[in-house]
């Protein structure tokens, strides 16, 4: 596609009625937004006329509460192969209850504090940093590891298990 003087002229004019590149691409047809966008660039045609806005901010439109059953509707367009089927799972928890998690009794002597902390200690972090009984760990780490081998088993999940829960999470 060559720019043409007609063309150039068309580009310049729906440019100053304060379309943007796509809109213009798609007007004159065989062009590209980015291609609209050099050409713009290399005629310098900087000002544009802005298009009206309302001078008063727009009203946000307020949902209406669903009957549960039809609250997870997931509309989708073309092919429906990958639709999510929301029927086939239908108790499914979707926010399954977070375990609490077992914490190992630490023994006062074994306890870390920020100023005792070094590479042959545990770096787990308990309690809360603002409170006088706050320590770390301080147990021995597991090799090449910031942590002990019973809080790397809560800090890293396995990639596989990641995976599970974000499918059910997230229903795919």
């Amino acid at each position: 596609m060559s720019w043409t003087d007609e063309r150039v002229e068309l580009l310049k004019k729906l440019w100053a009625e304060g379309l943007s590149a796509s809109q213009i691409a798609g007007r004159m047809g065989g062009v590209t937004r980015n291609a609209v966008i050099g050409k713009v660039h290399r005629l310098g045609l900087s000002g544009r006329a802005t298009p009206s806005r309302s001078p008063r901010p727009r009203s946000r439109k307020t949902r209406q509460p669903t009957h549960p059953s039809q609250a997870t509707q997931f509309h989708s367009s073309g092919s429906s192969a990958l639709k999510v089927d929301t029927e086939a799972q239908p108790d499914v928890d979707i926010d399954p209850e977070p375990q609490p998690i077992r914490e190992v009794d630490i023994p006062p002597g074994q306890r870390a504090t920020i100023l005792t902390l070094n590479e042959h200690t545990c770096r787990w972090p308990v309690g809360d940093p603002g409170s006088e009984d706050f320590y770390f760990c301080g147990s021995n780490p597991k090799a090449g590891q910031p942590y002990c081998d019973h809080h790397c088993r809560i800090a890293y999940q396995p990639l596989q298990d990641r995976r599970r829960q974000r499918r059910v999470v997230g229903g795919r």
